[in-house]
């Protein structure tokens, strides 16, 4: 059997990343990594573009860790947020077309692990807690690339009801979170 690296809880990840500990980022990528690549691959849908974009996610949270403020939220939320908008800017760099959701969402089904590691970082379980006008926007705009405005086209619906159904949405997930 091999050695079994200790459970961190996230002020002790936090501070040894801080540091720069090699061995608390390679935890970091253990731990997270699935759960980000499948949020990646479903914005750009492409397998290799997804690998090479998670590649330079961790890059850019190992390089600006020192920026995560535990205040404005759960450090998986950052790295949530750095993953979607790079993946998006991406896209957008790339003129590739931004995937509607539901195809988005049946392309991970089929051959990804998300939804567990999604379910195992309370994420899952907790969006479906939402209202289901809440639930639609955030699967919208954060994992499925959607800008404010590309939803309220989508969704025939004013800009300002978005961004404030997002707001309200991203409010209620902290209540979840105890943040």
């Amino acid at each position: 059997m091999g050695l079994k690296t200790p459970k961190l809880n996230e002020s002790e990840l936090l501070e040894l990343l801080r540091r720069q500990d090699r061995k608390a980022f390679n935890y970091l990528y253990d731990n997270y990594s699935d759960a980000l690549y499948g949020v990646i691959l479903k914005v750009v849908r492409i397998e290799e573009t997804a690998q090479d974009l998670l590649q330079e996610i961790f890059v850019k949270i190992w390089k600006n860790i020192a920026q995560y403020d535990s205040s404005k939220g759960r450090l998986f939320t950052w790295m949530l947020n750095i993953a979607r908008n790079t993946s998006i800017d991406y896209l957008r760099v790339n003129r590739l077309e931004i995937q509607d959701i539901d195809t988005a969402v049946y392309t991970v089904e089929q051959g990804q692990s998300i939804y567990e590691e999604i379910n195992n970082n309370e994420l899952k379980e907790v969006v479906s807690q939402l209202k289901p006008e809440q639930q639609t926007l955030i699967e919208m705009v954060y994992w499925g690339g959607y800008t404010h405005e590309e939803a309220a086209q989508r969704l025939d619906m004013p800009l300002g009801t978005v961004k404030t159904r997002v707001r309200s949405a991203l409010r209620d997930l902290r209540k979840f979170f105890g943040a």
